[in-house]
């Protein structure tokens, strides 16, 4: 019990990164995935969930290491323009996630009241911008939140993954890779949701804000651990429970009500219910802190702030949150599908990842900055494998996009 306590003290910045991570782009792609193609792609999340682990334990173990921010760091040492690219590169990811997080509470809040879509945006964006300018110690209160939120999702899909007694004969064959040439677009949606890049090196700043030193390291790494792990976990249970629940079926996920019928197993006509309290919980916990993380990003890429308690920040966060308001305003108002736009939402943030990346492998690299805590060659293994599947996907959307022109 004391050991458990412990380790529940310890994670904080693990939390925060998987709530994030596990919004409502997140559940929909899952979902999808494992009502399309079953079992198949579960090799795809791991693979994803590896890479994300590498390159938050390099900015974990840059926050441990360093006084100075992990994009101040990059400015000394290559140039306050590619920290400032970094930095706008972020903004536009949490952006892109940030208008799905609005579609995802609207939908939630939808079907749980009957209340029409369009009026949710308005008041959970409102409220999301009194927390980020009001509160007091913020990391502490979005520390809590975020740890109640995570538990009660994964405690929720893990109950029904037992209920729906998935194939554990095809859930092996699931972790041998299989690409399907007419699903990349979910595929890349995967990688996207999963491995998030610019979360990824915001660890370096949660962790700085924690107050860890060097001697804290063995303590980053677990939290880091925690973190991806439950990242991993929540989203395999998803993808299983989908397809155990909806591919025998022939169900097409186009509704937020087909993705309620993967938990009938356990929770029956209550399904519809639970599953949207669990969808508001990742859009809602996601819609805060993604903000806050891309504001605070493009802050101190441009030299003007870091702390989610600096004022830039906050202000640079409650416009994240306007822009994503107004277009998922504009998106409902036009009934444009809301999955569609979800799966689509996921999969564009993969154009403004290069930079992150490889901004954060230098970094990691850079024995002057980091000294014996250097990326050893292991972690050079895990970290250029990580390159490799983003530009994959990169050039895949790149290819994509230019043949629909």
């Amino acid at each position: 019990m004391n050991r458990l306590k412990n380790f529940f003290a310890t994670v904080g910045p693990g939390f925060i990164i998987a709530s994030v991570v596990l919004g409502p782009g997140s559940v929909t792609v899952s979902s999808q995935i494992g009502a399309t193609y079953g079992y198949s792609l579960l090799w795809v999340t791991v693979a994803a969930s590896v890479a994300m682990g590498i390159f938050t334990a390099m900015a974990s173990r840059f926050g441990v290491k360093q006084n100075i921010s992990i994009l101040q760091a990059i400015a000394e040492q290559y140039g306050r323009w590619f920290s400032a690219l970094i930095g706008v590169s972020c903004f536009l990811m949490a952006s892109s996630f940030q208008f799905g997080n609005n579609l995802g509470v609207a939908t939630a809040m939808d079907g749980l009241t009957g209340i029409n879509v369009k009026v949710w945006p308005f008041f959970f964006t409102g409220s999301a911008v009194i927390l980020v300018f009001f509160a007091k110690k913020l990391y502490r209160i979005l520390e809590k939140m975020m740890m109640v939120l995570v538990m009660m999702m994964i405690l929720a899909f893990l109950l029904n993954l037992i209920f729906t007694k998935p194939d554990l004969i095809e859930t092996m064959r699931g972790f041998v890779p299989f690409i399907p040439h007419e699903g990349m677009e979910v595929v890349a949606a995967l990688v996207a949701t999963t491995f998030v890049l610019h979360v990824a090196m915001y660890q370096a700043y949660l962790t700085q804000d924690k107050g860890w030193g060097e001697e804290d390291l063995k303590k980053g790494f677990r939290d880091t651990v925690a973190g991806i792990v439950m990242l991993g976990g929540i989203t395999l249970m998803i993808v299983m429970t989908s397809a155990a629940a909806l591919h025998p079926r022939g169900i097409t996920i186009t509704t937020a009500a087909d993705m309620a019928r993967q938990l009938e197993a356990l929770f029956g006509p209550l399904a519809k219910v639970i599953f949207n309290i669990g969808l508001w919980a990742a859009a809602f916990s996601s819609l805060t802190v993604n903000a806050l993380i891309g504001a605070g990003l493009l802050a101190d890429g441009l030299g003007i702030g870091r702390s989610m308690n600096d004022r830039p920040t906050r202000i640079l966060a409650i416009l994240g949150m306007l822009i994503g308001m107004v277009i998922a305003e504009i998106l409902l108002f036009t009934q444009t599908n809301i999955v569609s736009l979800l799966v689509f939402a996921q999969a564009t943030t993969l154009f403004a990842v290069p930079a992150v990346a490889i901004g954060l492998f230098l970094i990691a690299n850079n024995r002057k900055v980091m000294g014996e805590l250097t990326n050893n060659w292991k972690h050079n293994i895990l970290a250029v494998f990580g390159l490799i599947l983003i530009l994959l996907m990169v050039y895949y959307k790149y290819h994509q996009l230019v043949g629909k022109i």
